[in-house]
């Protein structure tokens, strides 16, 4: 389970993104730093809702704090995610994953009616891919073809491991790569071409997914980006 130490910044962006929230509700709980903020604003509130955690570590820090939770298969429709984001780009397109959620993360998103990102102002880029990492999920048993076939769209794929060199599991029993990427020229094509390379589950690009993002400085100032119609 997390910790509670956190920087005041993401402590307040927690508290902030409340307001996205009514009683009742089921809500998606993301997974890394700015979603376990905003988790621990939530217990704090007392807001009576449901969560449907994204992965072991969210579900396990929710569940200490008194939330309720449900599976996805009881909630179905989710009427909000609050998640946290890697990059964000000026189309509010998305790179996440550094936290090795990124697959259920991604399917929690799309069966929710609207979408909240966390972020604090580091995350903004010109371009996606500027941060340098793009992680992907991919099948154990295709890792190798997977890998050679995703260095021919010029990333460098890494697995990730643990501090002993132990491949890192995702909560589906997968591999994650970590793949070394300059800015993208178009995420949404570079999305479809991995996704049809047998043996990746799922890649660390949100596109068109975000409804809200909420960008946190250092100084407490929270803006609010929102999506184009």
């Amino acid at each position: 389970m997390e910790t509670s130490n956190q920087p005041d910044y993401l402590r307040k962006l927690g508290e902030y993104a409340l307001r996205y929230v009514k009683p009742g509700q089921t809500i998606g709980l993301g997974t890394g730093r700015a979603a376990s903020a905003f988790i621990r604003a939530l217990a704090d509130s007392k807001i009576q809702i449901r969560g449907v955690p994204t992965s072991h570590s969210s579900a396990e820090l929710a569940r200490s704090l008194g939330i309720e939770l449900v599976e996805l298969d009881v909630a179905r429709r989710l009427d909000g995610d609050f998640d946290g984001a890697d990059e964000v780009d000026g189309k509010l397109n998305l790179i996440k994953g550094n936290g090795g959620a990124l697959l259920r993360e991604k399917i929690v998103a799309a069966a929710s009616r609207r979408r909240i990102f966390l972020v604090g102002e580091e995350k903004l880029v010109s371009r996606l891919g500027s941060r340098g990492n793009l992680p992907i999920e991919v099948l154990p048993f295709a890792a190798p073809y997977a890998a050679r076939e995703i260095a021919k769209h010029g990333l460098k794929p890494k697995l990730r491991t643990d501090q002993h060199g132990n491949n890192i599991i995702t909560d589906n029993g997968n591999y994650l790569f970590d793949c070394r990427v300059s800015a993208i020229r178009s995420p949404s094509a570079l999305e479809r071409d991995l996704r049809a390379i047998p043996g990746i589950i799922g890649t660390g690009l949100f596109i068109g997914l975000a409804d809200v993002v909420l960008v946190a400085s250092e100084n407490g100032r929270i803006t609010t980006l929102r999506k184009r119609p």
